[in-house]
């Protein structure tokens, strides 16, 4: 019995004499949280609704490599929501926003000195306006005092189509659900159409088919709109099964921007977020390849932004890889062009070329090309 106590008093003793020496094993060993947060930025995106969230997520999965850069997307409330969070919401290092947002902002001075602290980082895209009504509803005049949803209080959506409708001088009565919602309401015939700008083909229409009672109405393209808003179409390419294969629907499109926050020089922050910059205009082109959303296909890196200023650290990478920003290898160079002849036959109404007419063009196009250089 005295064997057995000496025995389990030291094994008491050597356990609390361990004691120490194990606090100060896990004392020395790093937070698990340090590397998790490593050159971590926060992206705030549009709602699920529209692209944006894709985008940012092709922008993860191609820019994160599990250790020094990683992208999280933020799902935001609404376009000028996104803007304020951008200047004062802990944490938003960048934001997709409409062209057309900042410039209503600026105008209306709702974010003192913005053309100051703003940034942008690239333009991107072009997000369609799509004007999604009843059937008995046939052309825009008709909506005039009518019901019509444009998306939430400060979204996007609502700017642009309060900017349109104006232009347009038709006076609607506009409502603010949520698009989902509203969708559901024009199905019963509660409204009569729907705003939303997104880029196509926007998740939202994904299901529409032509035994819906709905149609996408024609935006009228005179001189007042093509002055604010670039021309473009709706075909059955974008949204098979809807729009019928021998039409097209006229509309517009605005800008997409990334923007910068207005962080400290030298920061943490600061710093990722031009690891951020380096790593997506590198990586620029393996986001045109497939698996990846189209629309990235209308994106050029080294296009400016009028009146806005471009965030210095992704001036100066443009400034020193000018020749790498400006020059598509051929098969990006053919992808281009064949989205460049694409657009000009839906404009002009005529039939979609066969790839084999595209490859004759393009090859046209590089005779062309090399004549040109002496």
């Amino acid at each position: 019995m005295k064997r057995w106590i000496i025995a389990a008093a030291i094994m008491v003793a050597l356990a609390f004499s361990d004691t120490p020496a194990t606090s100060a094993k896990t004392a020395a060993q790093p937070p698990p949280e340090t590397g998790v947060n490593r050159g971590v930025v926060e992206l705030e995106t549009a709602r699920a609704a529209g692209i944006s969230v894709r985008i940012a997520e092709d922008l993860a999965n191609v820019i994160d490599d599990g250790a020094t850069r990683r992208v999280l997307p933020v799902v935001g409330k609404g376009a000028l929501q996104n803007l304020t969070d951008l200047k004062l919401l802990r944490g938003i290092d960048m934001a997709i926003l409409q062209v057309d947002v900042l410039d209503y902002a600026r105008q209306q001075n709702l974010l003192p000195g913005l053309e100051y602290w703003a940034t942008y980082i690239t333009k991107l895209y072009n997000e369609e306006f799509h004007l999604l009504a009843r059937q008995d509803i046939k052309s825009v005049s008709d909506l005039a005092n009518q019901k019509v949803n444009v998306d939430l209080r400060g979204a996007g959506t609502a700017i642009t189509a309060a900017r349109l409708f104006d232009l347009l001088k038709i006076p609607v009565t506009t409502i603010n659900d949520d698009q989902e919602v509203a969708l559901d309401k024009l199905r019963k015939g509660e409204i009569a159409a729907l705003a939303f700008v997104a880029g196509k083909p926007a998740p939202i229409f994904r299901d529409l088919n032509a035994n819906d009672g709905l149609h996408f109405l024609a935006i009228p393209l005179n001189p007042t709109v093509t002055a604010t808003y670039v021309p473009t179409r709706l075909t059955a390419a974008d949204y098979p099964g809807f729009v019928p294969q021998d039409q097209t629907v006229d509309t517009v499109a605005v800008g997409a921007v990334l923007l910068a926050a207005n962080l400290q020089v030298g920061s943490e922050r600061y710093r990722n977020l031009v690891n951020f910059v380096d790593a997506f205009f590198t990586g620029f082109q393996s986001l045109l390849d497939p698996g990846h959303h189209p629309k990235w296909r209308e994106v050029n890196i080294t296009a400016e932004l009028p009146g806005w200023r471009r965030f210095p650290p992704a001036e100066q990478w443009l400034q020193r890889n000018t020749q790498v920003a400006a020059a598509p290898n051929l098969q990006d160079l053919r992808s281009i062009f064949s989205h460049f002849i694409d657009e000009r036959q839906q404009a002009s109404g005529g039939a979609p070329l066969t790839p084999e007419q595209k490859n004759e063009l393009f090859g046209q196009f590089e005779l062309w090309q090399k004549g040109q250089v002496r």
